[in-house]
């Protein structure tokens, strides 16, 4: 085509001049150049204009002909290659909207729907409802609504929230909401992006209620365990008693012993070897990353550190994965009440594998164990809370096939945490 103008441009001598034509070609050479390339391109038409351009013009006028020809045909080009962009960039950014697993959308100043994904209007609306552009969204997040209601700099509020959305039919559902307002010509305008979080919720409180159960049955166990130890010291003291002052006819004396000996046939069922967790495979690196998560807040807001020590690679063990995290979390919590009136607050969390298990050990810079014999034992006098964390603790990791044990040193408390390795 460039060839073609420069002939016509060349036929037609000083009659016309045909330079304006060039543009034509700078805008379909920009669709698959490059700008640099659109620039290259567009001297060379201004050269070839200003051969064929009409004859007997002062040098000067050609250049700036010259410069005023480049210009024209680089920006048009330019402008193409621009344009081009932006809307390859704005089908992407509309792909990413489209396919969002997560309900995107934009209100203005009222609450009326804008724009809305497919992942919106199914999360809103039924099939047979049609559109949620030009709906009130106040009625499935009434929290937009209020955020819309808010005074102040529109551009500057951003935030999240987890409230409660409700869709067309009725139902209702916990979301989590991510929003921000801005403002255009037209008005206030706000986006917002909502995700349903029914189905973690519910994994949530499922899992929850079975480590509270969990628990529970632990310490049932626990108070069995003690009531045997009572009712056996009653029937020894009743027998003692009987030997001693030869009234085993006595009907009082006897009455307690059948008493005791009934309330320990109660308590004689054992609950802690009737714990069967749902065993699985799971990397011990998720694990240790979600208690790190969990305590290095705590530890830095009250001037504490935690020493990690963890091989390059981390074995993959046999546990339950929530079970073991409140295990570690149970220790950590320990360590961080034992260091609050130390001068050196630190936790060294160290990781060592071994032949068929991995050795995990929170170790802390406290005053140490007053009393080592009695720390796994429940209901200990001046414990915190009910004192069955670490009886609770070790019934958890000795269920998996693992072991937790009180490893003695000079200065603080190390405890040692077993789990079988795949």
């Amino acid at each position: 085509m460039i060839a073609l103008i420069a002939t016509a441009d060349w036929y037609a001598g000083n009659r016309a001049s045909l330079g304006v034509l060039y543009i034509l070609p700078m805008m379909m050479g920009a669709r698959v150049l490059a700008p640099w390339q659109t620039v290259v391109l567009a001297l060379t038409c201004s050269t070839l204009r200003s051969v064929f351009d009409i004859a007997g013009s002062p040098p000067v006028e050609i250049g700036l002909r010259f410069v005023f020809a480049s210009l024209t045909y680089a920006g048009s080009g330019l402008f193409v290659t621009a344009l081009l962009r932006n809307r390859e960039l704005e089908e992407q950014l509309k792909t990413l909207v489209e396919s969002s697993p997560a309900a995107i959308l934009a209100t203005d100043g009222s609450g009326a729907v804008l724009a809305a994904n497919r992942a919106a209007t199914a999360m809103f609306l039924t099939p047979e409802t049609g559109a949620l552009t030009g709906r009130d969204i106040r009625k499935y997040i009434p929290l937009l609504g209020d955020a819309l209601a808010l005074s102040g700099e529109p551009e500057q509020f951003r935030t999240a929230a987890q409230c409660q959305g409700r869709k067309d039919n009725g139902d209702i559902f916990p979301a989590h909401v991510w929003f921000s307002s801005y403002t255009t010509p037209s008005g206030p305008r706000l986006a917002a992006i909502v995700v349903d979080s029914s189905e973690e919720m519910r994994d949530r409180e499922e899992e929850g209620l079975r480590q509270l159960k969990i628990g529970n049955r632990i310490a049932a166990a626990a108070v069995s365990h003690e009531v045997r130890n009572l009712c056996s010291a009653i029937s020894l003291l009743c027998s003692n008693i009987q030997a001693k002052h030869r009234i085993g006819q006595d009907e009082d004396l006897q009455g307690l012993n059948t008493l005791a000996h009934g309330l320990e046939r109660i308590a004689s069922w054992e609950l802690q070897g009737s714990i069967n967790p749902a065993l699985e495979e799971i990397a011990l690196q998720e694990v240790m990353d979600d208690l790190r998560i969990i305590i290095e807040p705590d530890w830095r807001d009250f001037g504490g550190a935690i020493v990690w020590k963890l091989p390059p690679k981390m074995p993959v063990v046999v546990a339950e994965r929530h079970g073991l995290l409140q295990a570690f979390l149970n220790l950590a919590q320990n360590s961080h009440r034992a260091v609050e009136t130390s001068p050196e607050r630190e936790l060294r969390i160290s990781v060592c594998v071994e032949e068929k298990l991995v050795a995990i050990r929170f170790t802390d810079s406290g005053p140490g164990i007053a009393e080592p014999d009695r720390l796994f034992a429940p209901f200990q006098p001046g414990a915190n809370g009910s004192g069955l964390g670490l009886y609770v603790s070790r019934a958890v990791v000795r269920s998996y096939g693992g072991d937790l044990r009180f490893e003695p040193q000079t200065g603080g408390a190390c405890f040692r945490v077993e789990i079988p390795i795949v």
